[in-house]
């Protein structure tokens, strides 16, 4: 994340002495990724981090793949997931392959009775319905429906939800998640022309200091396992911190649509990046302004990369019978496009008020066992002229 943030006590000058009221020595731990090479930050405890009372048994969350290879126009009633009271049981893996695993969640409960780490994959959880509060070390991100949370691999936190009634689409990436780089300058800076800025960008704030010693669960996920750590301390016992790895959120409802006189390609609604897959949001937004424009998106055939669409809310005019937290996948080496009758349709609209999330993985997704679960198998026969 390029931009730099600060929280708490700090002391003037890294890897100093720091110490408590008592007299006692604050320790120091440095976050770092790409060993010492990329963004870190630097954490002032009130206890050391690494007070292990207990590792119990680990057990298995790794994706149950059903479909390996396929070339078949795929679409998942997103919703049809059940709900589950826990969070972490809530999270079920329907597309992935080894760069990125997409999860659909319903839970029901907050996270109360332990803490969660994902120590090998940035997560993007994008909130669907519901509100509430990620907590972590770092400080307190308020959360609503539209919103993007970015919690970097190795960060501990918790979800506590103002009701139960949410849905959550949740990205694991196992490289790190980034905003475009054309869309910043040599110093990282959003640029002008970039359809969002740092200030819509929600930081942590409000970091509560737990000085607090006993039995605290963390469930920390490595390579397709959960393992149960007991820590000695509280795991939020920051008094202070500072740097550019860090929790942080973004509300779709903030992307600032690019428009032109004729239709725009995808990548004007990017929003995030990685190695390996692209992240866009479709907004509300004005269509194209050419006396002669055809609002509805040309047939495209995809040959580098799959084409997966989170419908979130809206009318899309592309397409027929679209339901709220329906998942399209549409896989690379055959076209795909609007529906029959929608681009007539379009033409002559002034705009669209289709909300959606878009990702493209580089290398194919695979569909897993809850995938085939919510798959409604007729999808590909949806372009069939009646």
């Amino acid at each position: 994340m390029p931009i730099y943030h600060t929280l708490g006590k700090i002391p003037a000058k890294r890897h100093t002495v720091f110490r408590k009221p008592d007299g006692g020595l604050y320790a120091e731990e440095l976050v770092s990724t790409h060993g010492f090479s990329s963004t870190y930050s630097l954490v002032y405890h009130c206890h050391p981090p690494t007070l292990v009372k207990q590792i119990s048994e680990p057990y298995a969350v790794q994706p149950k793949v059903a479909r390996e290879k396929h070339l078949k126009h795929t679409s998942l009633k997103g919703f049809n997931i059940a709900p589950a009271d826990d969070f972490l049981d809530s999270r079920k893996p329907v597309l992935v392959n080894n760069d990125l695993h997409i999860s659909l969640a319903a839970p029901r409960h907050s996270m109360t009775g332990y803490f969660y780490k994902n120590s090998q994959a940035d997560e993007i959880v994008f909130v669907h319905e519901g509100s509430g509060v990620l907590k972590t070390g770092y400080g307190q991100i308020r959360f609503e429906y539209g919103d993007y949370l970015l919690i970097p691999r190795g960060v501990i936190y918790q979800l506590h939800f103002d009701t139960p009634d949410n849905r959550l689409f949740i990205v694991e990436s196992f490289s790190p998640v980034r905003t475009p780089k054309r869309y910043r300058n040599e110093h990282g800076q959003l640029m002008e022309h970039a359809p969002f800025c740092e200030r819509d960008m929600k930081l942590p704030r409000d970091l509560e200091t737990h000085d607090e010693q006993g039995d605290f669960k963390i469930v920390i996920k490595k390579e397709g396992l959960m393992y149960p750590y007991t820590y000695g301390t509280h795991p939020f016992d920051f008094v202070g911190w500072d740097g550019y790895h860090f929790p942080w959120g973004f509300s779709i409802h903030n992307f600032e649509p690019i428009t032109g006189r004729l239709h725009q390609p995808p990548p004007v609604h990017q929003t995030f990046e990685t190695d390996h897959f692209v992240l866009c949001s479709f907004c509300p937004r004005m269509y194209d302004y050419h006396p002669q424009s055809i609002p509805a998106p040309y047939n495209h055939s995809n040959v580098d990369s799959d084409e997966v669409l989170y419908y979130v809310d809206g009318d899309f005019m592309s397409r027929k019978s679209v339901e709220r937290g329906q998942i399209t996948l549409h896989p690379g080496g055959i076209p795909h496009g609007p529906h029959p009758g929608t681009v007539e349709k379009s033409i002559g609209q002034t705009k669209t008020d289709e909300l959606a999330v878009m990702i493209d993985p580089f290398r194919p997704l695979m569909l897993t066992e809850e995938a085939l679960e919510i798959e409604d198998r007729d999808y590909y026969k949806s372009w069939q002229i009646d």
